[in-house]
């Protein structure tokens, strides 16, 4: 009788990656902890500044004009993502990866240490747009490097860390501001760091094989980086159409909903019978510690769920799990602490799906236009959240904000039809035009 052989394991997705592969990941990881730092800075640390640079002839006049600001300041930012990973976008494709991330990261770095000496809103106001032009074109550059680094059984896990890694940056933004205190200046100075980043940038990486070996005669006309091409060509007009509204689900969510766990927290602990004082802290604690913690679990965690299921229902899980959490948080706690129970559960899975687009987005694009076609679909998602945030701030003022969250939640549902017109990538190569 003749006995057939035990199947061979499937390999575990790190064996056989490379020592320069994992050095990529950090030094990517390290550049994306930093463009998180110089957005989340602005969360926690928003009152505090604007309340110091707004004139107004009454202290009433001041909150209504700090609150209408705070949420335009997110629009800038939202917009100055969409104009910087477009302009960054076409150069990483034709400059290459490693000197766009260069650019990119001195850049946000500069002008969040400028922000330091701003003496008016309108000031803030060009400087948080210059940040996030920075933030917008090294997230797309990173990606695109990380997903052309990795071996194909790889990819998504390595992607998911890359991603997950924004964890660190939040955790630094809550910590620098609660040590900072109403000395906001401070914290945007400790954005300068990550231009040291650049000195290990151009030391250790290089251009990845298949930027260098592209042959653009070749490839029927493709050009590096060219809007034309992404948008001319069916094949991926289509999937950046559908990755622009699949971001824009997860990142209107995100400035709708998921930094809401401040608010919520915030308000728990007032009615507590804490301090408008202490419970501004516990609510910063919450957020950028707690919620932050079980979002980085939910970024990482989304890797090995693309791998498992899929990238199609890796995503249809996560919005799902989206739609039945949020109402949960935002209703069923009824201490502060309790809240601290299901903020985790709330950030994994409001914000786990964030590390999807990185795994994703590169994998529908070929070389020539993979880091436009990335930074398109995720900051056009930017640009389309910005529009969609004003109509959160309306629904917010009109009711309570546990019902506000709840029906801005309804989001998710119209990510659960976009998926379905995009194209299933487990285990398949990277695209070639």
């Amino acid at each position: 009788m003749v006995h057939a052989s035990p199947p061979t394991p499937a390999p575990r997705w790190y064996q056989g990656v490379s020592r320069y592969q994992w050095l990529v990941l950090i030094i990517a990881s390290a550049g994306w902890i930093f463009d998180v730092y110089e957005g989340q800075v602005y969360n926690t640390t928003r009152d505090d500044m604007l309340h110091e640079l707004i004139v107004a002839d009454s202290p009433q006049r001041k909150e209504e004009l700090t609150k209408i600001l705070g949420d335009a300041f997110l629009g800038i930012f939202l917009a100055g993502g969409m104009v910087g990973g477009l302009l960054f976008g076409m150069l990483g494709d034709r400059w290459g990866r490693k000197p766009t991330m260069i650019v990119t990261i001195l850049m946000y770095s500069i002008f969040s240490g400028l922000t330091y000496f701003a003496q008016d809103v309108w000031q803030a106001g060009v400087l948080r747009f210059l940040v996030s032009m920075g933030i917008g074109g090294e997230w797309a550059v990173a990606a695109a490097m990380v997903s052309e680094v990795f071996p194909v059984h790889a990819r998504a896990q390595a992607s998911s860390i890359f991603h997950g890694s924004s964890t660190l940056g939040t955790w630094l933004a809550g910590v620098v501001a609660i040590l900072v205190g109403s000395q906001w200046r401070y914290a945007y100075l400790v954005g300068v760091l990550p231009a040291l980043l650049i000195l290990w940038v151009r030391a250790s990486i290089h251009e990845p094989e298949a930027l260098v070996k592209v042959d653009v005669a070749s490839k029927a006309g493709v050009r590096k980086g060219s809007l034309g091409n992404l948008f001319g060509d069916v094949r991926w007009r289509g999937r950046a159409i559908a990755g622009i509204l699949l971001a824009a689900v997860g990142l209107a969510t995100f400035w709708a909903v998921t930094v809401a766990g401040q608010n919520i927290a915030q308000a728990m602990a007032l009615r507590d019978g804490y301090s408008p004082e202490v419970a501004s802290t516990r609510g910063k604690f919450a957020y950028s510690i707690v919620q932050a913690t079980g979002g980085g679990i939910g970024l990482i965690a989304f890797g090995p769920l693309c791998q498992c299921l899929g990238r199609r229902r890796a995503f249809i899980v996560a919005h799902l799990a989206a739609l039945i959490v949020v109402p949960l948080t935002c209703f069923a706690p009824q201490t502060y602490n309790q809240l601290l129970f299901l903020l985790p559960f709330y950030g994994a899975f409001t914000f786990g799906m964030h590390a999807g687009y990185a795994v994703y987005f590169p994998e529908l694009f070929p070389v020539q236009l993979r880091a436009l076609g990335a930074s398109v679909c995720f900051n056009g998602g930017r640009l389309v959240a910005a529009v969609i945030l004003p109509i959160a701030g309306f629904i917010k003022k009109e009711v309570s904000l546990p019902m506000a969250l709840t029906v801005l939640s309804s989001t998710y549902l119209l990510g659960l039809v976009v998926i379905a017109f995009l194209p299933e990538t487990k285990n398949q190569p990277l695209p070639e035009a």
